[in-house]
């Protein structure tokens, strides 16, 4: 279990790695011995959100474990910043408008239901991030953070469809593999106010 000293020390490094690729001097570097915390070291999946001025300006991240914690949050703040292919790279006027947000995941699981209504009530709003396959190969995930814009199973899960590029209500026609995971989230305006 990560503290919110973790927290704090992935967000000075999401944010120094994008200034350093930018050639700005970081204000506030992390020291060395910050990120040789074992628990920086397990393998983790881990997304990079920014938002700037409450509006998604990048997210990009890995659903499992692939690499460190530590290295997973450097390579996808530079995905987040400048090869979402949502938004145009981050600029080096737009880094003080950023806010960082981190979301170390768990592995995720099978999700099994029986049907549709089933699927709703086993899936549980702001808890449960949550990846859709369908049977032709097209996938999408969202964050728990999501709940907060799509505070319904059905909106929630009509929307994550949508995203995979898919029939808002292929969740319930079309039978796709649902796999659940957690996350702890990182707020950097919390983190940092």
């Amino acid at each position: 279990m990560l503290t919110e000293h973790h927290g704090r020390t992935l967000i000075q490094l999401a944010r120094q790695t994008i200034e350093e690729h930018l050639g700005i001097k970081p204000e506030n570097p992390v020291a060395p011995e910050q990120i040789a915390d074992p628990a920086l070291r397990e393998k983790k999946g881990v997304f990079v959100t920014l938002n700037k001025r409450k509006q998604l300006r990048g997210c990009i991240g890995c659903l499992r474990g692939t690499e460190s914690i530590v290295e997973g949050i450097r390579r996808h703040a530079l995905n987040a910043a400048f090869s979402d292919h949502r938004f145009p790279p981050v600029t080096r006027e737009e880094v003080p408008d950023l806010e960082i947000d981190i979301s170390v995941l768990t592995d995720p699981l099978p999700l099994a239901y029986e049907n549709p209504d089933d699927l709703k009530q086993k899936i549980r709003p702001g808890i449960d991030g949550v990846i859709l396959r369908d049977p032709s190969g097209r996938s999408a995930t969202f964050l728990p953070q999501v709940w907060e814009q799509l505070p319904t199973p059905e909106l929630f899960l009509c929307h994550l469809c949508r995203k995979a590029g898919l029939p808002d209500d292929a969740w319930c026609r079309r039978r796709p593999e649902i796999q659940i995971y957690q996350v702890q989230y990182f707020k950097e305006k919390k983190l940092f106010p």
